[in-house]
Order: structure tokens, then sequence, then C-alpha cells
């Protein structure tokens, strides 16, 4: 779901000085407005259940701000970073962007972003989740406010689990393969379906082994540490198990998943709360309630771990003061505790500020089952090549899922692959 363009994509955006962007709209020599101001605004959310909802508050905002018109463009979320990478780079730009959390230090770094402290972006800085600020920060200056936030759970059919005659959420990875086998000899469907190939699902085994991609105060790679072979055994034997399907590796992978759990074929998933409002689509879950959600389970060494997500609202720093300082109105409003309650209402997405849980919010049980589990969610090290490490890994991990590698053996290319990205780590 998440993660990063290719390695060479990304150095390449590392090693591109930022190049000034024509937007449209007037402006004195002296960057100041001398007529309304237009801006573009990339939106990467979902075009069917979620981008209506964002152009909704950007129509919204243009009322409320006759001087400010907004030119409001959805990218497919999986095209978004390259094409942002490709335009700030070279031209087209937005002036401000919804931003995947994992993007935001490898665009500061490449000097993409512009900086937001002290803006009327940043005015109820002290509003938002500190962690996720910390996720926003790059050397020591905020680059994006933060939005929507995300982990990923344990999701599972409660009707199903009382069929099997079992009463509550597995918090082991033991225990999760127990209650799966269970659930295919009593209930007659597949106990879970994992999605397989992709790094960002594979975080909460290393978690739950206490290790990392890398360690990044140290400058080490660990991805094929002992404590991560562990974890990546681990991950393998969810694709081997009794009552779990085999990994599915096609590219139709990620639906195939969905379909089966939204229509009451597979039991449990690990997954974020961005499918919630698919979910609720489902045959499985007309009603609501019927959705469980959980930590992830944990690992030997006793504790869950996932990984924080969600995505921030940022400004190109290409764009000028006078498109900069609407940017920054565009960027406070989206994330205002209105807007954010509006969002999570209308899309079932988690609010990054406490003012934002309503009651009305929290009567979503998707909501608040996700609410409950976020303390288990784990920010990512302040590293501008962090989320494109995702890439190599997915394609390391598909082999090892499919035998096709030993866990060592994957695990020891990924370090490789790692160590071209980051030349300064030790292996």
């Amino acid at each position: 779901m998440r993660r990063g363009i290719a390695a060479s994509a990304l150095i390449a955006a590392l090693a591109v000085t930022t190049a000034a962007c024509g937007s449209s709209g007037g402006s004195g020599s002296d960057g100041k407005a001398d007529g309304p101001v237009t801006i573009t605004y990339w939106d990467t959310s979902n075009a069917t259940n979620e981008a209506p909802n964002y152009k909704a508050l950007v129509d919204k905002f243009q009322t409320a701000n006759p001087d400010i018109k907004v030119n409001f463009v959805n990218v497919p979320f999986d095209q978004a970073q390259n094409k942002l990478q490709t335009a700030m780079g070279a031209k087209g730009a937005p002036d401000v962007f919804r931003s995947e959390v994992g993007w935001t230090a490898a665009f500061a770094k490449a000097g993409f972003l512009a900086p937001l402290d002290g803006t009327a972006a940043a005015k109820d800085v002290s509003a938002f989740q500190s962690s996720l600020i910390k996720q926003a920060t790059y050397e020591g200056k905020l680059y994006g406010v933060p939005l929507v936030t995300d982990t990923l759970g344990l999701l599972y059919n409660k009707e199903i689990f009382a069929k099997a005659g079992i009463d509550k959420a597995p918090t082991t990875w033991d225990e999760l393969k127990a209650d799966a086998a269970q659930i295919k000899d009593k209930a007659g469907v597949d106990g879970l379906f994992m999605r397989a190939g992709d790094g960002y699902y594979a975080m909460p085994f290393l978690y739950g082994e206490g290790t990392n991609l890398v360690d990044a105060a140290n400058k080490k790679i660990t991805i094929n540490s002992p404590e991560a072979v562990k974890a990546i055994d681990t991950y393998k034997s969810m694709f081997t198990s009794p009552g779990t399907v085999k990994a599915d590796v096609t590219t139709d992978s990620y639906a195939h998943m969905m379909d089966a759990f939204n229509n009451g074929k597979a039991a449990m998933i690990i997954q974020g709360p961005w499918e919630i409002t698919n979910i609720y689509k489902g045959a499985a879950f007309t009603d609501k309630k019927n959705l469980g959600i959980a930590p992830v389970p944990a690992g030997s060494s006793g504790k869950a771990g996932a990984p924080t997500g969600g995505h921030n609202v940022s400004v190109y720093a290409g764009s000028d003061k006078a498109h900069q300082e609407a940017a920054e109105k565009l960027a406070a409003f989206l994330t205002s505790a209105e807007s954010q309650t509006f969002l999570a209402q209308k899309n079932s997405t988690l609010p990054t500020r406490a003012d934002a849980y309503t009651a009305d919010v929290k009567a979503d049980p998707g909501i608040a089952g996700f609410q409950a589990i976020l303390p288990v969610a784990q920010p990512r090290p302040e590293l501008p090549e962090y989320s494109s490490m995702f890439t190599p890994l997915g394609t390391d991990l598909t082999k090892v899922a499919q035998d096709q590698a030993s866990t060592q053996a994957g695990l020891d290319t990924a370090a490789t692959d790692f160590a071209k990205l980051l030349p300064g780590f030790s292996k």
C-alpha cells in the first residue's frame, strides 16, 4: 500500500536541486499577490472513496478564502511519489500536496519542501500528537502538517470467531496460527489471508523480535541480523501453517485478500484503517460491529509493534511567496480539527489531533478500534532513504515466501540492496 519509489529514483531526487515552478495566479515582483492567487493541490487519496470528501473541503476553503483559487488534482497514490519527485526536480510541481509520511524526509533533504515553522500551516502544532510532528520533522525543521494517521492491526470477523469457538483475538503469532487452524476445522473458511511480498506488512514481525530494517542511530543495516531472520521465519510460516492461505504473489493479490475478508471467506487479515470504508461494504460486515480490531500479535520479545503510517500536508519550496502563503493557509485548513473530524466521519480515517476525536467520530467502531491500538505504533526513523527500502525488501520477501530463497539468503540480498541506498551504513 504504501511505499516508495525505486532506489535509483530516490537517489536522483536527492541529487537534484530545487527548480522554480511557475504557479498560476498573479504576483508582483516582491512576491505579493496583485490579484486572486491560484494554487495547485495534489490529492493522493483514493479517487472513489476518499477524494470527493477532500474536494468538498477544498471547495469550502475557497468559499472562506475568495482571494485564493485551488486547482484540485487527484493523483493515484501508487504513482504520486514518482510524479512529485519528477515535478519538483524540474517543473510543474504542485504548490501544496498530500504526502505519505515516509516521503517527507527524502523530499526535505532534496530541498523540495518549504519549512513550515512559524507559518500559518503550523499555528496549531501543539494540538497534534507529538510523535507525528516528530515524523514530519527533518533536521529540526517541520516540513509537513499531520493530516491523517494509521497503523497496521489484526482485523477479524467476530461471527466466524464465535462459530469456531474462539472468544478473543490472538496476542502472539503462535496463538494466531492455532486459531487459524481451528477456524478452518470448525468454521470451514480460511483462518488467515496475509499480504505476501510487501515489506511494510512484514514490519510487525521485525518489531516483534525487537529489530528494524536498520539501526539508524548507529548507522548499521540490521535486516539480516539473527533477530530479523527469526522474524521473517515467522512471517514465512504464516503462508504454510494449517488454515492460512498460501502466499499470493499475483498482481491482484491485494484485491484477493480484501475480497476474501470482506465476504467472509477469510477470518483474519493484517490491515490498516484505509480499508475500513470498503470493509463496511462487504457482505460479512453489513453489521459494522462484526469487525474486530486488535493489536498485531507479539513476537518472542513479548512486545507487539506496527509501523506508523499516514499523510502530511506539505508545501513546495519552489513556489513564490504569495503562492506559498496561500498553500500554508490551505494546509492549516485541511488539518484543522473541524476538517479532520469531517474526514474521519466520511472516510473512516484516523485524525492526528485529539480535539478531532468527537463523540460522533468515536462512534465509528473502525475508528475507535484503531485509535485503541495506536499506542503500539512505532514512528519511522528520521532517515530519508527509509521508505525506499521497502521496494527491494518486498522483492526479496516474495522469493522467501515462495521458497525460492532461504530466509537468510533473501535477507542478505536485502542488506546488499540497502547498502546501495545507505553507503555510510555498515552491514
